[in-house]
């Protein structure tokens, strides 16, 4: 911890210039060339004295701003907890856990990963909203408890952006456009046209109500013009399994589940989501490619503090991140999971949260989904 000076605000004048003064001044006395010689060394002692003050405040401003980059200076000091808001396994899991051993090496304290899953991500994200900000709890957050859930399930116990601190973004889950092969659609131009032959006839399935999946859907029924029902899964494996049945037509899920299946030529991809092509399927075009202009749509997680966690402490966990992101191994293995590293400053995180409320707000208002 640093010691701050001591200083003397108020430095005393010399007693015996103090004498001197009361005695040249005093009532009565004669003024004579030696008194003035007095008053006007004491007067010099005075405005030193001044000078040493103005020193002094000085010496405290500089020593203030000394005080900010210690937080940094002295990070961590003891064990960093990462909350994990998912059970154990998948992209989100594995990437949060490589984060937390790389980060134990270089920080000199464990990082210590941990799952505290339940009601879409928003259990684990209200720890971490509600903890110490000190920079000691962290946490892998996703796009639905950032920016969606507060418009599917209402009022949140945390406020995503007055209770956390963005630190960066971790990756990007690319979502790709499925069809079995069963059916005579072809391209996303074909789908536009066959949803269009029979509004709500056509069926589409998600890895699950409210997921990025889902709203990837109905972005698309909204920007295409068309209508499309829903059927939500429990996750994107079981859709994709029921696609190459051909018992599901359509379906908007995770590139990673069903990119084996479309290289094997089981099932058609279409189209991924994102505004740009892939980093593992550069091949497939994007859906504004394909005839949707301006349709972008991913899933995606980060990592974030509590508010008001020292800028010092989150620009440094923000360069840890970004340094271990783009570490070869690291980065294989997120590919492997599905995940593409996606990391930036903690003010473009924010910027990029700060865009998806709201864009996330109209689909899902328009869509009228809704889960309790």
């Amino acid at each position: 911890m640093l010691k701050r000076p001591v200083i003397a605000l108020t430095p005393p004048i010399p007693k015996r210039f103090a004498v001197a003064l009361a005695s040249a001044l005093a009532p009565g006395r004669a003024t004579t060339g030696i008194n003035l010689a007095a008053i006007g060394f004491n007067l010099a002692a005075i405005v030193i004295s001044l000078a040493t003050i103005v020193i002094s405040l000085a010496t405290i401003v500089i020593g203030l701003a000394t005080i900010g980059p210690a937080h940094a200076q002295t990070y961590p000091s003891k064990p960093v907890r990462l909350i994990i808001p998912f059970p154990p396994g998948g992209s989100a899991d594995t990437i949060a856990c490589l984060l937390a051993q790389e980060m134990s090496k270089s920080l000199g304290q464990p990082v210590i990963a941990e799952n505290r899953p339940g009601a879409g991500g928003n259990i684990g994200v209200d720890v971490v909203a509600k903890s110490a900000p000190d920079g000691y709890t962290i946490g892998r957050a996703a796009a639905g408890a950032l920016v969606i859930n507060q418009h599917l399930m209402g009022k949140l116990p945390y406020d995503p952006v007055k209770d956390l601190a963005p630190v960066s973004k971790l990756a990007d889950i690319p979502i790709v456009v499925v069809v079995a092969n069963a059916t005579p659609v072809g391209s996303v131009q074909d789908l536009i046209a066959a949803a269009k032959a029979q509004p709500g006839g056509l069926a589409f399935g998600s890895a699950g109500s409210g997921t990025a999946m889902h709203l990837s859907g109905e972005l698309f029924k909204q920007m295409a013009g068309v209508d499309m029902t829903h059927v939500p899964y429990k996750g994107s494996a079981p859709a994709v399994t029921d696609l190459v049945s051909g018992q599901l037509p359509v379906g908007f899920v995770d590139l990673v589940s069903a990119l084996p299946q479309i290289r094997a030529g089981r099932v058609k991809g279409l189209a991924v989501a994102s505004g740009k092509r892939t980093i593992t399927a550069p091949d497939i075009p994007t859906i504004a490619e394909a005839g949707v202009p301006g349709y972008d749509a991913v899933g995606w997680f980060g990592l974030v503090a509590p508010a008001g966690t020292p800028r010092d402490i989150v620009a440094k966990l923000n360069a840890e991140t970004v340094r271990i992101m783009a570490l070869p191994e690291v980065r294989d293995r997120a590919l492997v999971t599905g995940a593409e590293p996606a990391t930036g400053t903690s003010e473009e995180f924010a910027a990029f949260i700060g865009v998806e409320i709201p864009k996330w707000e109209r689909v899902v208002k328009a869509s009228g989904a809704k889960v309790n």
